[in-house]
């Protein structure tokens, strides 16, 4: 009986050290809906998650993205990418959602990649959802691979 006691337990401390995390989801505002849909998966593994806070504009919205200058006016007045950046720096790891976009598998877009520059510098962990293109192919990859994020291909288990 004490055999099954001191199994309980173990079972008991090795789920307490599983280590839940905060991770701000980053990537093209085209992807919202996806955003939507991995939050709800991560939290589904305990993990506290934060989105763009202006993710109900774009999911209401579809075309929001491709119309510039109102976009531009939305993010300046609503300063976004300092709202995004606190959101990484209160963040523990940063997800980055790289889907196909513009017929380049594993896009990562200008934005995107400031903000993993910013995880970076604040020593988050950074994940891919997906692999990167080839550095030769695309510069930006160059960048990336720099920073040398842990790729999860849709393995939301490797996030640690």
């Amino acid at each position: 009986m004490v055999t099954n006691g001191k199994k309980a337990l173990k079972i008991r401390l090795k789920k307490s050290m599983i280590q839940f995390m905060k991770i701000t989801i980053c990537g093209s505002m085209t992807f919202a809906k996806q955003m939507v849909e991995v939050q709800s998966k991560l939290e589904k593994k305990g993990h506290t998650v934060i989105l763009p806070s202006d993710i109900d504009t774009h999911l209401s919205n579809s075309t929001f993205i491709d119309n510039f200058e109102q976009n531009l006016k939305h993010c300046r007045e609503a300063d976004m990418l300092r709202d995004h950046y606190d959101a990484i720096k209160k963040s523990d790891a940063i997800l980055v959602l790289n889907y196909p976009k513009n017929n380049i598998e594993g896009y990562i877009g200008t934005s995107t990649l400031m903000e993993m520059a910013i995880a970076h510098h604040y020593k988050k962990k950074i994940f891919l959802l997906n692999n990167v293109p080839s550095y030769k192919d695309y510069r930006w990859v160059h960048e990336v691979l720099i920073i040398n994020p842990q790729v999860i291909n849709g393995d939301f288990t490797k996030i640690k």
